[in-house]
């Protein structure tokens, strides 16, 4: 069994959706970061940065207790552990590991960003919300241009797919329509069709944020709060 400490964020589905892809049982612990339970000191054991997803897999290595945080190196975990979605030979293993770290390093940073700018900063900043608004296009153009040659990033499906599906669930947040790149939204209704991602997708749905966000909020996702705490 699996103990996942989690919140329906896009880092949060890809483990959501990776775990349902493989078939391991997990259990849910809900983080609410909009509340703060981030900074509880028994999640800071398990995750020092603060962030989920963090996991604990009770059948680790040596069947002992196994705890991780950051979500792709849970994924690569989970990939290993089960020998699924990630190639065992080196060349197919690393052309799945350039499109994760792409995720890792651009696809995440960047759109939350972009999400950040758009909609959550206080104050429109017509510099950042341009600047981040073109970089989700070029990175999306990235993701069109390699699957005209693929049917998904790293030739077969794998957790590369996983890792960036979630970041373009809500492309209308980045000031993106799937419709301009037709490689890219063929890519996503394909994975979105698959029964475990549906199912990932939905794991605390009920959480999800719709609407504004609240003081309280704002101050443990953006705030001094979250430097405060770590005093």
């Amino acid at each position: 069994m699996i103990d996942l400490y989690t919140w329906p964020t896009p880092n949060g589905h890809k483990v959501h959706i990776m775990l349902e892809e493989v078939g391991l049982e997990y259990n849910v612990i809900p983080i609410d970061i909009n509340k703060g339970a981030q900074f509880d000191p028994d999640f800071l054991a398990i995750s020092p940065n603060n962030k989920m997803p963090a996991m604990v897999d009770h059948d680790g290595p040596h069947g002992s207790d196994y705890s991780l945080f950051e979500s792709g190196a849970i994924l690569m975990y989970l990939a290993e552990k089960t020998g699924q979605l990630m190639p065992a030979d080196m060349a197919g293993r690393y052309r799945v590991i350039q499109w994760l770290m792409f995720q890792m390093g651009g696809i995440g940073p960047l759109l939350g960003q972009t999400h950040h700018f758009r909609i959550y900063a206080p104050d429109q900043i017509p510099y950042a919300v341009d600047r981040y608004t073109n970089e989700a296009a070029r990175l999306y153009a990235v993701m069109d241009r390699r699957l005209a040659d693929s049917e998904y990033l790293a030739d077969a499906y794998s957790i590369a797919d996983i890792a960036c599906f979630p970041w373009l669930r809500r492309p209308e947040r980045q000031g993106q329509s799937h419709d301009d790149f037709p490689n890219l939204k063929r890519w996503f209704d394909t994975i979105a069709a698959r029964p475990a991602v549906q199912r990932g997708v939905e794991v605390l749905a009920e959480h999800q944020r719709t609407g504004s966000i609240s003081a309280e909020a704002r101050e443990n996702l953006f705030g001094k709060a979250q430097y405060a705490k770590h005093q």
